[in-house]
């Protein structure tokens, strides 16, 4: 299992000097402990996630403070960009961190986001699977036509030339059909536990490693990782009370979440008629849902089980979002918390392939000992045939010996 950051909702409106604190601070320490990634997602236009509306600026950033950690976006939404700038903007950041860009891609999702291209909002999937192969053809080198000023037809490079001469492509995912297509590029999964069970999440990825091996491509290769709100102590009361009122402003910032929560759980509402109790009520009632089985919060036990439970439903990465709200000192204790975990499945998964290559060993051993004793077999059966050969030749001879004897 590895493990990565996730940013989402930090807050854009507040007038604090050091905004991008827990972000630079957070990837510095995910960076030191040998994390897989930091994912920045964009977001526009409401200050929940408001602090994010560029991940490859912030990306620039990161690349200049860290040395080996994966910088990903989560995600670039790609129908809201033009694949043009897409490419040059991420080939910078690639050359700021030699060769460490990786980018997940969605087609977004918010009406109020499509001001920028207000066209591609119906066909905002169809335009994201094919900008998504421009964004790869001018990563590796290739030309794009496009229209210039003068009304003519221009091919089209992009620079500078990035590090990786292959682009490591994520698909942030939901439905089936995403997990299947994802599968048929051979791209990543992103996703998260908000909207479905780990039944449910187990389907998914066993419908995604299916189309991979349809598609030509190894099945075990693509990789899932999933985003999950991550606060982790040692006391679970303690747990609770510091996360259960930033978690419910987290999800009043972005009530259009805890509408689709509740319509989960079967629960009719109009936001019209909700008063400010029953808002509260609603908020209550959502951080409880939550709080038990859709984030990983809680003391290292029960995450580590959490953990295996993800692990068993196919999940290769934990992207642990930690910006919802909690204050920064009580989040980076929480990441010493999270990167003992971290330690305890690195030490498990070194154990495993340490046993493994036991195995192969003893396997070998057993494979060289095994045709040691084959060729010794052959020598002596090579040694007995060439005895008798011997022994029939003197045999007849001494019978032609006795027959001339005879004869004479």
């Amino acid at each position: 299992m590895k493990f990565s950051l996730f940013y989402f909702s930090g807050d854009g409106s507040t007038t604090d000097n050091n905004k991008y604190r827990l972000l630079i601070e957070g990837a510095k320490f995910a960076d030191r402990h040998d994390f897989a990634g930091i994912w920045i997602p964009e977001r526009h236009f409401d200050a929940f996630g408001g602090l994010y509306p560029n991940p490859a600026v912030a990306g620039a950033a990161i690349a200049m403070v860290t040395k080996r950690i994966q910088i990903r976006s989560g995600s670039v939404v790609m129908p809201l960009q033009d694949p043009l700038r897409v490419a040059e903007e991420w080939s910078m950041v690639d050359n700021l961190s030699q060769g460490r860009v990786s980018l997940s891609f969605a087609p977004g999702w918010h009406p109020n986001d499509f001001v920028l291209y207000p066209e591609k909002y119906a066909r905002k999937k169809e335009i994201m699977w094919r900008d998504i192969q421009v964004v790869q053809q001018l990563w590796q080198g290739n030309a794009i036509a496009r229209t210039g000023g003068n009304g003519k037809y221009v091919n089209i490079h992009t620079f500078p030339k990035p590090i990786q001469s292959r682009l490591p492509i994520w698909i942030t995912s939901l439905s089936d059909e995403t997990f299947v297509e994802a599968g048929k590029i051979g791209a990543n999964i992103l996703t998260s536990p908000l909207y479905q069970s780990l039944d449910e999440i187990l389907n998914k990825v066993s419908l995604y490693r299916r189309s991979l091996a349809q598609h030509g491509r190894d099945p075990q290769q693509g990789k899932v990782a999933l985003m999950i709100h991550t606060f982790i102590g040692s006391d679970i009361n303690v747990v609770k009370a510091k996360v259960k009122q930033p978690f419910k402003n987290y999800l009043k910032t972005h009530f259009d979440l805890v509408v689709k929560s509740a319509g989960d759980l079967r629960f009719s509402i109009d936001p019209e008629t909700l008063t400010a109790q029953d808002l509260d009520d609603l908020l209550e009632f959502s951080f409880e849902s939550y709080f038990n089985g859709k984030v990983l919060m809680g003391t290292p036990e029960y995450c580590r089980k959490m953990i295996d439970n993800l692990q068993h439903a196919g999940v290769d990465e934990i992207a642990a979002l930690i910006d919802f709200g909690v204050d920064f000192d009580s989040v980076m204790e929480s990441l010493q918390a999270l990167q003992s975990i971290k330690h305890h499945y690195d030490s498990s998964s070194a154990d495993y392939v340490a046993e493994g290559q036991r195995s192969r060993g003893a396997e070998e051993q057993r494979s060289r000992g095994a045709e040691e004793q084959r060729g010794r077999g052959a020598e002596g059966q090579r040694g007995r045939g060439a005895e008798e050969q011997r022994g029939r030749g003197a045999e007849e001879n001494r019978e032609l010996q006795i027959t001339i004897d005879v004869s004479s």
